[in-house]
């Protein structure tokens, strides 16, 4: 853990005034930001308190206790009262990041950001997660997926909830945290702003029937079945997306 005198040193050097156009407790926070992100501050580091703060960086403690605040609220420190307590640098925690994503990505697509960039994107990171799934994947994760189709063949209407959670599954199976923490949020925009249960009901019915055949695929541990599968799937969803965004 870092100690107070550490941290200071580090923080002092930057000072203030670089960015005259930002105000003092967004240049604080940047500071105090790049210095958690390059790793110059680890998780459980303790920052020095706000007064040895607004010393370092010659403003009032109000001026740091805003800057504390922003970085609060974005989930980069946390406050511990106490004996012990003080402002420490938090721990990542990827359910953060996942909803943060989700959040920002929603904003774009109300904004610009079209279905058809989404499920590019999407290609790019699903086609090889399916790979990875076929010969990453333990029995248990196979079971799952089983599970999961079963689960959409027994639903019926034009609204399922179990196909965002296979590809979910399907992530979790190529044992790689980064692509479920990136890929998920795009998986909730586009059912949250394009897919709005809109779907025919033949529609969810195809879904089933490629969930299907990945599975068998990634049952074999056939990584080019899989991805093959998976991007012929992609390709149909893309077709249908289009088409319900365009209604």
């Amino acid at each position: 853990m870092g100690s107070v005198s550490n941290v200071s040193k580090q923080v002092v050097p930057h000072g203030l005034g670089v960015t005259p156009v930002r105000s003092a407790y967004q240049q604080i926070a940047d500071q105090l930001r790049s210095l958690i992100v390059s790793g110059e501050l680890s998780p459980g580091d303790r920052l020095p308190s706000e007064p040895e703060l607004g010393q370092a960086f010659g403003v009032g403690r109000s001026t740091v206790r805003e800057a504390l605040r922003s970085l609060s609220s974005q989930h980069l420190v946390y406050t511990s009262r106490g004996v012990n307590g003080g402002t420490f640098v938090a721990d990542v925690d990827p359910r953060t990041i996942t909803a943060y994503l989700e959040t920002s990505l929603g904003l774009l697509s109300a904004s610009g950001l079209t279905v058809d960039e989404l499920l590019t994107v999407r290609e790019m990171l699903e086609v090889p997660a399916a790979r990875l799934a076929a010969t990453e994947r333990t029995d248990d994760e196979l079971a799952a997926l089983r599970t999961a189709v079963e689960q959409e063949n027994a639903e019926s209407g034009t609204q399922h909830e179990h196909p965002q959670g296979f590809h979910i599954l399907l992530l979790t199976c190529a044992h790689n945290g980064l692509l479920e923490v990136v890929t998920q949020p795009i998986f909730s925009v586009l059912k949250n702003r394009f897919l709005r249960g809109n779907a025919p009901s033949e529609f969810w019915d195809q879904v089933c029937l490629d969930h299907q055949g990945m599975v068998e695929a990634i049952d074999r541990r056939d990584a080019d079945t899989a991805g093959e599968l998976m991007q012929h799937h992609l390709h149909r969803l893309r077709e249908a997306y289009l088409e319900m965004d365009r209604r």
